[in-house]
């Protein structure tokens, strides 16, 4: 699969080694990296999705036809609010994600705090876990270092890190 079959503007019917299959126009191949730069769909208009596709996981592609170029300025458009709208959204994400890991913790009290993450609501407050707002777990993590909060949530707390630190010592010991 070289050269001519992948021009740009081909419409092809593709199946992947994955298990997808769908047709678009070829935007674009980057023969060093091997990537096809494909919009999906048939239909024109002013949304599309582009789908890049390591050629290599094609199972098999038919053309259907060579039609007109598809980067032809005269029928390109962006919704530039819903650019900015998913790139507000991204950056959101990402913040939230960047707020989920500890810094200068260790990889104990990380794996702590994403396992307590699973069942309760956690921050980090620099080193210290605060759980449900008001529950803090304190290095060096153990129960004993559990304060704060109604007696009920500081036991639950203990309790999920009791089981949390027997969990992790038990998966240390059988690797």
């Amino acid at each position: 699969m070289e050269g001519e079959e992948f021009a740009v503007g081909c419409l092809l019917s593709i199946k992947t080694t994955l298990g997808d299959e769908f047709e678009g126009q070829i935007i674009s191949y980057d023969r060093l990296s091997n990537i096809l730069v494909l919009q999906e769909g048939l239909e024109s208009g002013p949304r599309r999705n582009i789908r890049l596709l390591k050629a290599n996981y094609i199972k098999e592609f038919s053309l259907l036809r060579q039609d007109e170029d598809p980067l032809d300025v005269k029928k390109c458009f962006l919704d530039l609010t819903s650019l900015q709208a998913r790139e507000d959204s991204a950056i959101r994400q990402a913040e939230a994600d960047s707020e989920r890991f500890g810094v200068g913790v260790t990889s104990e009290a990380q794996n702590l705090f994403d396992a307590l993450s699973k069942t309760l609501p956690v921050r980090w407050d620099k080193t210290v876990i605060v759980v449900m707002n008001e529950v803090r777990v304190s290095s060096p993590y153990l129960p004993e270092s559990v304060s704060g909060g109604t007696p009920a949530a500081n036991e639950r707390v203990k309790k999920v890190l009791e089981f949390e630190r027997k969990r992790m010592q038990t998966r240390g010991t059988s690797q």
